[in-house]
């Protein structure tokens, strides 16, 4: 990749991945199985856990593929490579608001060609830069949007208060004993999860999902309206446009150190 044309994108905005572009013949497969897929996986994996919140998103689609890749496949790989390499010099940044852990949750409903299931994506940032952050399809088909919103946020909800606890411990965040904002941008997962008593189509959804309610009961989260063009948690469930997609990464400090100082 050391000749390869920078991208500005971990993923194209319009792209996506199904198992309709697996190998379709022995002359593809043989070829597909000369390539280093799971391998650079891998390490994109390694890199996007550590420090790159960035590429989350891209590596989730990308990572589905591992037992059968195809072309197309292999073009979002290097797509996320491109990037990375481009983008070698930015980094997370912390240090510009307030000592307080935030987070952010937002789903893609039905996204999957495969089977129709929803994506869900969270993140967290203290002290203005992203601590803990997720890009994953859900394991279950949602009804409706509000529904793969309600399911996420539920998931998001679960790390909050996992991260509350090991928070809480080191005790150096005096803050972390109030309740966590968790800012959702869907109106009706937010009522679901305040108000469970007036929703009774919510009552086939797994009853998994339904602890947020709880967590919010008991006063370990918070969840709080946000506009979707605000919602820092966009960039972990669909590909987005060079402008958007460069704002939320400054949003979650992801940031050239030349920009910080």
């Amino acid at each position: 990749m050391e000749n390869s044309k920078r991208g500005y994108l971990p993923i194209g905005t319009g792209v996506t991945l199904s198992r309709e572009d697996c190998p379709k013949t022995p002359e593809e497969r043989e070829r597909m199985n000369r390539v280093p897929y799971a391998s650079v996986v891998g390490a994109i994996m390694y890199t996007m856990t550590c420090t790159r919140p960035d590429v989350a998103y891209a590596l989730s689609v990308a990572s589905r593929y591992q037992a059968n890749p195809g072309e197309e496949h292999w073009k979002v790989v290097k797509t996320i490579l491109k990037y990375l390499r481009r983008t070698k010099d930015q980094l997370l940044i912390y240090g510009e608001s307030e000592l307080k852990l935030k987070g952010y949750t937002d789903a893609s409903f039905a996204s999957d060609k495969d089977d129709s299931k929803s994506i869900s994506g969270y993140v967290f940032t203290l002290n203005g830069g992203a601590v803990s952050w997720k890009s994953s399809k859900q394991a279950t088909v949602a009804d409706s949007t509000t529904e793969a919103e309600y399911i996420a946020a539920s998931e998001a909800a679960k790390e909050a208060v996992w991260m509350k606890k090991f928070i809480s411990e080191l005790g150096v965040v005096p803050s972390i004993e109030e309740p966590i904002p968790l800012l959702c941008d869907n109106n009706g997962a937010i009522a679901q999860a305040k108000e469970p008593r007036s929703h009774q189509k919510s009552k086939h959804v797994l009853r998994r999902y339904h602890l947020i309610r709880e967590i919010i009961e008991r006063g370990d989260v918070k969840i709080e309206k946000i506009d979707g063009k605000e919602n820092a948690a966009d960039p972990f469930t669909k590909a987005l446009g060079i402008t958007q997609f460069d704002k939320h990464k400054w949003e979650v400090g992801m940031k050239y150190m030349t920009d910080w100082l």
